[in-house]
């Protein structure tokens, strides 16, 4: 498969595969507040991250709009080299986002915002989809998360992600979260790829995969799914191939073998469905893609 940024001096870093280029989003921010690191680690850990070896893999970095102005002033006192790619969610209101906008684009050496999340109510339709729009410039893409019902039916759910597709807004599945729960199924995944294919600038996915191979959590008990065995997913679904079983594979060698035969047209496709995969931290899903040869 081909690779990113070809051609970079020495001491850049590494190239990345173009399946996995910018692949990976810090979620940190997301997380439970007993959880979550202080803005300062965050955004000092997403640098050097980006700086890193294998700096190429890391996507944009996901901060609620409430918690933007603090974010411009550690990055004040970081000076970033480059400005950082953000998305900005949406948890205080579609009233905040003119506000929040105006202030990343007063500071376009520290940020480059580049979609803007929001949640979806369970009915959403295509007036609220509009106004949604409205508040995201063209050179942002609109990210909406349809809410998958925790119990019961999920056919509205599965309506309203093709809503979202069709109106093309880019859908966003959330892997996980403080209750089992949040977990979604691998029917429920399943089904959301199939749901999502239409979408204009394909779908995302929010926290939740912290690794890159499915497994249980030994802390929480809950599942956590993997990214490749996401990709894997998507890839299989593009030539109607068996989606759950990639999704419920735990072999990571199994996956990687997989992985290592697409080409770099199949590989372009996979990622023109799955633009992006949320991650607590940057740095675990690289070492463990490196340590399966999928990053040279």
């Amino acid at each position: 498969m081909s690779t990113a940024h070809e051609g970079e001096p020495d001491g850049a870093p590494a190239p990345i595969p173009t399946l996995f280029a910018n692949l990976v989003d810090d979620t940190t921010l997301l997380l439970p507040k007993q959880l979550r690191p202080a803005m300062s680690e965050v955004a000092a850990h997403y640098l050097n991250a980006r700086d890193s070896e294998y700096g190429g893999l890391v996507g944009q970095l996901v901060c609620p709009v409430s918690r933007l102005s603090e974010l411009v002033s550690e990055l004040v006192k970081l000076h970033p080299t480059a400005p950082v790619d953000i998305s900005l969610v949406v948890d205080t209101g579609l009233g905040a986002v003119p506000k929040a906008l105006s202030l990343a684009l007063s500071r376009d050496l520290l940020l480059t915002p580049r979609t803007l999340e929001t949640a979806a109510p369970p009915d959403v339709d295509g007036v609220w989809l509009e106004r949604v729009s409205e508040f995201v410039p063209d050179d942002m893409v609109p990210v909406v998360e349809p809410r998958r019902p925790l119990e019961g039916d999920t056919e509205q759910w599965l309506t309203a992600v093709r809503r979202v597709a069709e109106h093309g807004c880019t859908p966003k599945l959330r892997c996980g979260g403080p209750r089992a729960s949040d977990v979604p199924s691998d029917s429920d995944v399943a089904a959301f790829l199939e749901a999502a294919d239409g979408a204009p600038a394909g779908f995302t996915t929010s926290l939740g995969l912290p690794h890159v191979v499915r497994r249980i959590d030994e802390a929480t008990g809950q599942l956590q799914h993997g990214m490749l065995n996401m990709l894997v997913a998507v890839a299989r679904a593009l030539v109607n191939g068996d989606v759950r079983g990639a999704l419920a594979e735990t072999d990571a060698d199994v996956l990687a073998k997989e992985i290592g035969k697409l080409s770099d047209a199949a590989g372009g496709a996979v990622r023109g469905l799955l633009a992006r995969c949320g991650s607590g931290r940057v740095a675990v899903p690289g070492a463990e893609l490196a340590t399966l040869g999928l990053l040279s």
